[in-house]
């Protein structure tokens, strides 16, 4: 039996995202790519995971984000440094333009808090972003414990990216 929670997510899915056959959202010159998170587990913050591509000749930021499942989000990336790993928050999220940058595992990721109810494999939930530039878009994650392999072909999906720090140029 759906929650009254479950089936307002639901209804809200369904006005305000793309076709989840897609997975894929575009915003003017930036394209968000295969969004998904992790199952939830009580008391304890879970992580969103997709990958951004700026199109346009012009730099963006990603600035908020905002979710009805969801207390509390925000920005973080983890980095390797004197061979200690650290998780750190992030203000906002710069995107060059002509550029791609992966929020995947061991590097940018939107820490998601106080999850409303507990969602498990299967479960999507709507995630508006906010851009400094292109403006707000809302996207739809599919949680699943190790990526969208299913709306990807068979793919995951959730490495994307070239260097290190997750961004790769076009």
């Amino acid at each position: 039996m759906k929650t009254p929670l479950r089936a307002a997510l639901a209804a809200l899915a369904l006005l305000t995202v793309a076709p989840a056959a897609a997975h894929d959202y575009t915003l003017g010159p930036i394209v968000i790519d295969h969004p998904w998170a992790r199952p939830t587990i009580p008391n304890r913050p879970t992580a969103g995971y997709f990958e951004l591509e700026n199109t346009g000749d012009v730099a963006d930021r990603l600035v908020a984000a905002r979710s009805p499942a969801f207390g509390r989000i925000e920005f973080h990336r983890t980095s390797m440094k004197d061979g200690v790993m650290k998780m750190e928050a992030q203000e906002a999220v710069e995107i060059p333009p002509g550029a791609s940058l992966a929020f995947a595992r061991r590097g940018y990721h939107v820490m998601l808090f106080d999850a409303v109810e507990q969602l498990g494999v299967g479960d999507r939930f709507p995630l508006e972003l906010v851009f400094e530039n292109a403006g707000a878009v809302t996207v739809e994650l599919i949680v699943d414990r190790r990526g969208p392999k299913a709306e990807a072909g068979g793919m995951d999906h959730s490495g994307h990216g070239g260097g290190h720090d997750g961004t790769k140029t076009n």
